[in-house]
């Protein structure tokens, strides 16, 4: 069985105590076919949403009332006014995408259900898309050739987390950082806070 790409995110729900990873529910779906660079970007589009605007928001690209951003896999890809609300020009409506995203994240969601886990807090805290084996078929040509005739199945895991509290930051380090790191650039800002940590 393929371990969870992001198996650090998604922590017992017995441990909920443990503040660095608040409870988190998972589902997977393997070999599932579906094009794997049409699903890629509908993760993309949906990672970081709340669960239930993730639902409505798939509602409207099934009823192409909302478009799915392509950014990565846009070879071919027509221009749609609807894109502009991503700031991109380029999107689709991927039907099927959408059916098999929408299964898995009411598994995810059961799964959340089944932890107690309180279902109107759930976001999406990530999703990773990866390419199954192809499946290979052959397509008859003119001449009597013959042409491979793939599909491009795909693996998707699906990782809900239940949104924490926020914490409010320390005034001293604050403090700290305005008045010691001013004017220094990134690496050196990490040395002198390793130097720090070592110190004390």
């Amino acid at each position: 069985m393929v371990r969870y790409a992001s198996a650090a995110l998604a922590t017992n729900s017995e441990k909920r105590s443990c503040s660095r990873h608040p409870p988190a529910s998972r589902a997977r779906g393997e070999y599932l076919r579906t094009h794997f660079k049409n699903m890629r970007e509908v993760a993309a589009a949906l990672t970081g949403l709340k669960l239930t605007k993730a639902y409505s928001y798939l509602g409207d690209v099934a009823e192409r009332k909302q478009i799915v951003p392509f950014r990565r896999f846009a070879g071919g890809i027509g221009r749609a006014s609807q894109a502009k609300q991503f700031k991109t020009t380029r999107g689709r409506w991927p039907e099927k995408s959408v059916r098999f995203i929408l299964r898995l994240l009411k598994n995810a969601e059961s799964n959340a259900d089944a932890k107690s886990l309180a279902l109107e807090d759930l976001y999406i805290k990530n999703i990773v898309v990866q390419q199954a084996p192809k499946t290979r078929r052959r397509t008859y040509r003119a001449h009597g050739r013959i042409n491979p005739y793939q599909g491009h199945p795909c693996h998707i895991e699906i990782i809900l987390g239940s949104t924490d509290e926020e914490v409010e930051r320390a005034k001293d380090k604050d403090a700290l950082t305005t008045s010691s790191f001013s004017g220094l650039n990134r690496r050196q800002v990490a040395r002198r806070r390793i130097e720090a940590a070592r110190s004390s």
